[in-house]
């Protein structure tokens, strides 16, 4: 049978409707041959999600975002994803929107629990979750340093204000001043120095022999050391005991009336005797002053003595 040619141009017309769908829609990434499950997500923000964007679990690409669209007037969105493998996870699964790259843009992430009591159904909406971006993670680990960097720059400006406030134009002048008496002071006694140099290095010769002297004394100071060390100390001990007791023995004797000593100290009558003795040897020397020749006469014709007259005052 022999097709018309207006039925021939319908098929034809037919065909290419349907090739165009197919096509259109195979660029945009969607098969239409093949057996999809479709799954929904709510995110308040989808930080740059597109369609289009993969979708992966555990990194491999399973699916791609089919659509975002507003889910009411509040801003809320809705991400329609696809997925193509045939891998079964429950509906407490999470889907992540994450960076696959520093330039790459967006992507949805499934991160699957295995309940098989609870298997995800094409048309079931999961839960939603955003992951930290780079700058995001940098931003929030900046945050605390941030601050401190803060309270160092006032703690700073605060050191900076009250050291302007002290050094001020007189602190200054001050300041100044010490540094040239500084430097004063270190000329000085860098010409101290050379001058202590130059000392040291005239009495070189001295300092050397007042060193070897004072090697020698050392030394013999070590030897009177050793003689002193080699000294009986006991004997000596015990010697200076005897000779002790036997003085106190003699000062017993003496305070005891005994002996010469103590006879002469402690006998009275003694006493009194020496001192009669003394007062008529006093009268004696006194008489032969003032009648010499009593005592002493010389006559070459046999001159006859004086008689003795006592003195009438025998003081004189």
């Amino acid at each position: 049978m022999r097709l018309s040619r207006e039925v021939k141009t319908g098929i034809l017309a037919i065909g290419a409707i349907l090739l165009f769908v197919f096509g259109y829609s195979y660029l945009k990434g969607t098969n239409l041959l093949e057996k999809n499950r479709t799954f929904y997500v709510k995110y308040d923000n989808v930080e740059g999600l597109a369609k289009s964007a993969p979708v992966t679990i555990n990194g491999l690409k399973v699916g791609k975002v089919a659509n975002i669209d507003f889910e009411n007037q509040s801003g809320g969105l809705v991400v329609e994803f696809t997925v193509e493998k045939d891998f079964d996870f429950s509906q407490n699964s999470l889907v992540r929107i994450y960076s696959s790259g520093i330039i790459g843009g967006k992507s949805l992430g499934i991160y699957p629990e295995y309940n098989p009591n609870n298997i995800a159904e094409s048309g079931d909406t999961l839960r939603g979750e955003i992951e930290d971006g780079m700058l995001s993670a940098v931003t929030k680990a900046l945050g605390p340093l941030e601050k401190k960097v803060n309270n160092t720059l006032s703690t700073v400006d605060t050191l900076l204000l009250a050291f302007t406030d002290i050094v001020d134009a007189p602190t200054r002048d001050n300041l100044k001043n010490a540094i040239n008496n500084l430097n004063t002071t270190l000329n000085s006694l860098s010409g101290v120095s050379n001058k202590l140099n130059r000392v040291l290095g005239e009495n070189s010769d001295k300092l050397d022999r007042t060193f070897t002297n004072l090697d020698v004394t050392t030394e013999n100071f070590a030897k009177f050391s050793d003689s002193l060390a080699q000294i009986e100390t006991g004997q000596m001990i015990a010697d200076l005991e005897a000779f002790t007791s036997k003085l106190n023995t003699v000062i017993t004797r003496v305070d005891n009336g005994e002996g010469s000593v103590g006879k002469l100290l402690k006998d009275e009558e003694l006493y009194e005797n020496l001192t009669g003795a003394s007062q008529q040897l006093e009268q004696l020397l006194q008489d032969l002053k003032l009648n010499p020749k009593r005592y002493v006469h010389f006559s070459l014709f046999g001159k006859k003595n004086k008689e003795y007259d006592p003195p009438e005052d025998p003081n004189k």
